[in-house]
């Protein structure tokens, strides 16, 4: 296992259920799951915290249950999953003009493009909770992907901002605080369940994240690698519970349990002469449930979704021609019986079960292959593409310092004379005038020198005329 990678905790936080895994990528790049643990939800209503203690409740059983998986364990910080009614989404596009129009473009550029879209006019009782840029502009240039390391004056992008109500980002805030955690980023829960169950393959063809949780179904999609929409639908498994309940006067409890053991998305696959026996309640008789009956209540429900669902995917221009990918189910609600052809019937598009063991490492528990763990899976593997971020940024700033500090020493070595090549120094001035002294004394020798030899040469001759 890889030591140096930090151990990463997802929370969920679900209308039926509140989970908590950790984990940690191994050398392969893969997903060991170090620890899980999960607790009913009571506190939670569509998504949202409706009572704090209760839910603060659950968030601690499911951590208990976690250091029971796990003793060695320790949980400080997590990544939670939001969803609910409140949740909305805008389109806006971002433009900087760059001072130093020589230097390349940084991440510095692309974290300013980012952070001046938090200051989008949005409703006062509304908070931007992600800001997540689809394509960029630079000067001409459109539908770039990566623009660091271009040249250019101008630069922009067009965005998809997600926002929610203030206060309900506080109550999450709240119980998972009173928890003993602290939150290190809240991440909208289709997203979470995209990274989960995605390959990159699916984000360049073309998919729709359906994610069918207990109080909503969340939407995501994806085109040419770019997030185009995001959307909540206001209806859930939960809602399905309470239809069943309503049409056939059962118990919540039973309603459930009928609707996982014998439920049918297509009531034409039901079979008509198949019945539930369901106990009379004190001393009543017992009451036989048509299982086609139940089949067409289950089935109207998720119709109505996933008539939202082709509602949205209009709303961006996306058709079932354009989804190469087709559609993807996951959440708890995605386990129906042949909801499948549904929603291929449905859309016109083609669809399967996403399950989160896309970046999973072998050795896991059989239960977090789920899809109602899709969410958790994908808030670690979001914890880990911050942290790989973090970790890149880190190291450039690095190498930046390091190759102006080499430079820096360079330049200085170089004014420096070196062992292999030392100039003679400049002579001073009393040097030179030394210098013409000793010249002047010798050629003042060397005249009186030969006037001595021409003497000597004159006397000598006139000897000689003598004798």
């Amino acid at each position: 296992m890889n030591q140096e990678a930090p151990i990463i905790v997802g929370l969920d936080i679900g209308t039926t259920k509140i989970a908590a895994i950790a984990g940690r990528k191994n050398e392969y790049g893969k997903l060991e799951i170090l620890g899980f643990g999960k607790a009913t939800s009571f506190g939670v209503q569509h998504g949202m915290v409706l009572n704090i203690d209760q839910t603060i409740k659950a968030i601690r059983q499911a951590l208990e249950n976690c250091y029971a998986s796990n003793p060695n364990l320790e949980i400080n910080e997590v990544y939670v999953g939001i969803a609910g009614h409140h949740i909305k989404s805008l389109q806006t596009r971002g433009d900087i003009v760059r001072n130093d129009t020589d230097a390349e473009i940084s991440q510095k550029d692309i974290d300013q493009l980012i952070n001046d879209q938090y200051k989008t006019v949005i409703p006062a009782n509304d908070q931007i909770i992600d800001v997540i840029p689809q394509q960029y502009i630079v000067d001409s240039l459109q539908n770039i992907t990566y623009p660091i390391g271009m040249s250019g004056v101008k630069v922009g992008a067009n965005f998809h901002i997600i926002t929610g109500d203030k206060n309900a980002i506080r109550n999450i805030n709240r119980s998972v605080e009173k928890s003993g955690l602290k939150i290190r980023d809240l991440v909208l829960q289709p997203l979470a369940s995209a990274a989960a169950v995605m390959c990159d393959m699916d984000f360049e063809a073309g998919v729709a994240i359906v994610d069918i949780g207990g109080g909503t179904t969340d939407l995501a999609v994806f085109y040419e690698g770019i997030l185009k929409h995001t959307a909540v639908i206001p209806y859930g498994g939960e809602n399905i519970t309470n239809d069943i309940k309503n049409g056939l006067g059962v118990l919540k409890t039973q309603a459930e349990q009928m609707k996982v053991q014998f439920g049918y998305a297509l009531a034409d696959e039901a079979k008509s002469n198949a019945y539930i026996t369901i106990p009379g309640l004190r001393g009543q008789s017992p009451k036989e449930i048509s299982v086609k009956n139940l089949a067409h209540i289950i089935q109207a429900r998720m119709s109505e979704i996933l008539d939202f669902v082709v509602y949205h995917l209009k709303q961006i221009g996306m058709d079932n021609k354009m989804l190469n990918g087709g559609i993807i189910l996951t959440g708890g609600g995605s386990q129906l019986k042949h909801l499948i052809q549904l929603t291929e019937y449905t859309t016109g598009a083609s669809a399967r079960i996403g399950f989160p063991n896309e970046h999973l490492a072998s050795g896991h528990i059989d239960e977090l292959t789920k899809p109602m763990y899709a969410t958790c899976v994908g808030l670690i593997l979001k914890g880990y593409n911050d942290f790989e971020n973090d970790r890149k940024a880190l190291e450039e700033n690095y190498v930046k310092i390091n190759t102006s500090y080499l430079a820096k020493e360079q330049a200085a070595q170089s004014l420096t004379p070196q062992d292999d090549w030392i100039e003679e120094a400049a002579p001073t001035s009393q040097e030179i005038q030394d210098r013409k002294a000793k010249e002047r004394n010798a050629s003042l020798k060397n005249f009186l020198d030969k006037m001595k030899t021409k003497i000597i040469d004159m006397f000598t001759e006139e000897e000689d005329a003598k004798l």
